[in-house]
C-alpha cells in the first residue's frame, strides 16, 4: 500500500497520479506499507502518451502502476458541512500548489508546454464532463475556477495581480507610478496575455489535428 510521496501522506490513488504526472524526470521517494513495515522506494516518472478519462491523448509522467480492479479496495467517505469546507479548502490549496509547481518546471524546461489548454479544449472537456454527470461537471468547473482565479492574481499588468502590484508600489513609495509608466505596463501586460492566449489556442488546434 502506497502511503506517502516525498514525505507527504496520500489518501488516494488520485493524489498519487496528480503528483507523478507533474514530476517527469524528477526522482520521487515513495513510502510503501509492506508486510506491516514501511519501505521507501525511489522512482523517476517518465513522460508517456496516454488518454484521459474522456479519451483525449495527453503526455504526463507515469511510473507504470495502476489501481487494483478489486472493488474491496475502493471506499467512499462522507463529510459533514464543516469537514467538507475543510476538505474543499485543502483541495483548493492543492490545485494552487500543483499549478505553481507545474509553471515553475515549465519555465525551467522540465515540463512540456503542449499540455496548456485554451478555450477550445476547455470547451471540449467541459462538454465531455457534462456527459459523465453533474458531479464530474462540478469538479471540472471548480478546477477551472481556481485555475483562472490564480492566473488572474499573477503580477502582470492588466490582470488584477498587476493592479495589486501597482497599489503595493504606491503604498510603499507614497505616490503612484506615472501615467506613462502605467500605460507601458498595461501594454506589456496585454501583449503577454494575448501571446498566452494565442499559444494555448495553437495547442488546441494542434490537438484537434488542424495543423
Amino acid at each position: 500500500q502506497i502511503v506517502g510521496v516525498n514525505g507527504a501522506e496520500i489518501d488516494s490513488f488520485g493524489e498519487l497520479v496528480a503528483i507523478v504526472s507533474i514530476n517527469t524526470g524528477a526522482p520521487l521517494d515513495i513510502k510503501v506499507l509492506r508486510g506491516g513495515s514501511d519501505v521507501t522506494l525511489t522512482v523517476t516518472p517518465e513522460r508517456k502518451l496516454t488518454q484521459d478519462p474522456f479519451g483525449n491523448e495527453i503526455r504526463v509522467g507515469q511510473i507504470g502502476i495502476r489501481p487494483s480492479a478489486d472493488r474491496k479496495y475502493v471506499h467512499h467517505e462522507r463529510y459533514g458541512p464543516i469537514a467538507a469546507i475543510g476538505k474543499g479548502t485543502e483541495w483548493t490549496f492543492s490545485i494552487i500548489t500543483k499549478t505553481l509547481y507545474y509553471v515553475k518546471r515549465l519555465i525551467a524546461g522540465q515540463e512540456s508546454a503542449d499540455q496548456l489548454s485554451g478555450p477550445l479544449r476547455i470547451g471540449q472537456i467541459s462538454g465531455q464532463a457534462a456527459q459523465l454527470g453533474l458531479f464530474t461537471l462540478v469538479q471540472i468547473t471548480a478546477v477551472l475556477s481556481v485555475s483562472i482565479g490564480l492566473i488572474n492574481l499573477f503580477p502582470v499588468p492588466l490582470l488584477d495581480g498587476g493592479h495589486l502590484l501597482f497599489y503595493s508600489y504606491e503604498a510603499i513609495r507614497g505616490k503612484p507610478l506615472s501615467e506613462r509608466t502605467q500605460e507601458y505596463g498595461f501594454r506589456l501586460g496585454l501583449a503577454l496575455v494575448l501571446m498566452l492566449m494565442l499559444f494555448a489556442t495553437w495547442n488546441d488546434l494542434n490537438h484537434f489535428g488542424l495543423f
